[in-house]
């Protein structure tokens, strides 16, 4: 039996901690879909297509990964495209109350789909898309904290929205 599974997410943009759960999750799954989302409740950076491309570039060297994105319930979009298993990555226990009660009312929804939760390795415990966008936006260094094709296309994002100088980042 293959095993697809989903692991969902805005991705604005993709850090190291992401790319972390993606490939330790590959290992697990035969086949696992990263599903970049859109979320009313948040206002991205990127676009949905430049964050899909960015997850794509970020886990070119993965073959058994591939992305797509969607918007509305989670659920529905796994029963779309077959997957069982819903993965989740973990930092902290505050993320633990928030991602226990999406995966119950999940659970509710659709019974027959599982989650799993994968705990980001230490290293990437701190890291968030938002921490990244502040840092950044700040001139910190957020070298080996975001895939290598994330860099350059940050830089000129909050050049273009007028975040930071040119010379910035």
């Amino acid at each position: 039996m293959v095993t697809r599974a989903v692991y969902p997410g805005t991705f604005d943009p993709i850090t190291n901690g992401h790319l972390d759960v993606i490939e330790r999750a590959a290992r697990i799954f035969d086949e696992l879909i990263v599903a970049v989302a859109t979320n009313p409740a948040k206002q991205p950076l990127f676009s949905l297509e430049e964050r899909a491309l960015m997850v794509r570039e970020a886990c070119a060297h993965l073959p058994n990964v591939s992305v797509e994105t969607f918007n509305g319930l989670l659920v529905e979009f796994a029963r779309s495209i077959g997957a069982k298993v819903i993965v989740k990555g973990l930092r902290a226990i505050s993320d633990f109350d928030y991602e226990f009660q999406m995966a119950s009312m999940n659970r509710k929804l659709a019974p027959d789909i599982e989650t799993v939760f994968i705990m980001t390795s230490l290293e990437y415990a701190y890291l968030s898309s938002s921490l990244i966008k502040e840092v950044a936006m700040l001139g910190g260094c957020i070298e080996g904290l975001v895939p290598p094709p994330v860099l350059p296309r940050l830089r000129e994002k909050l050049v273009e929205r007028g975040c930071i100088s040119h010379s910035g980042l």
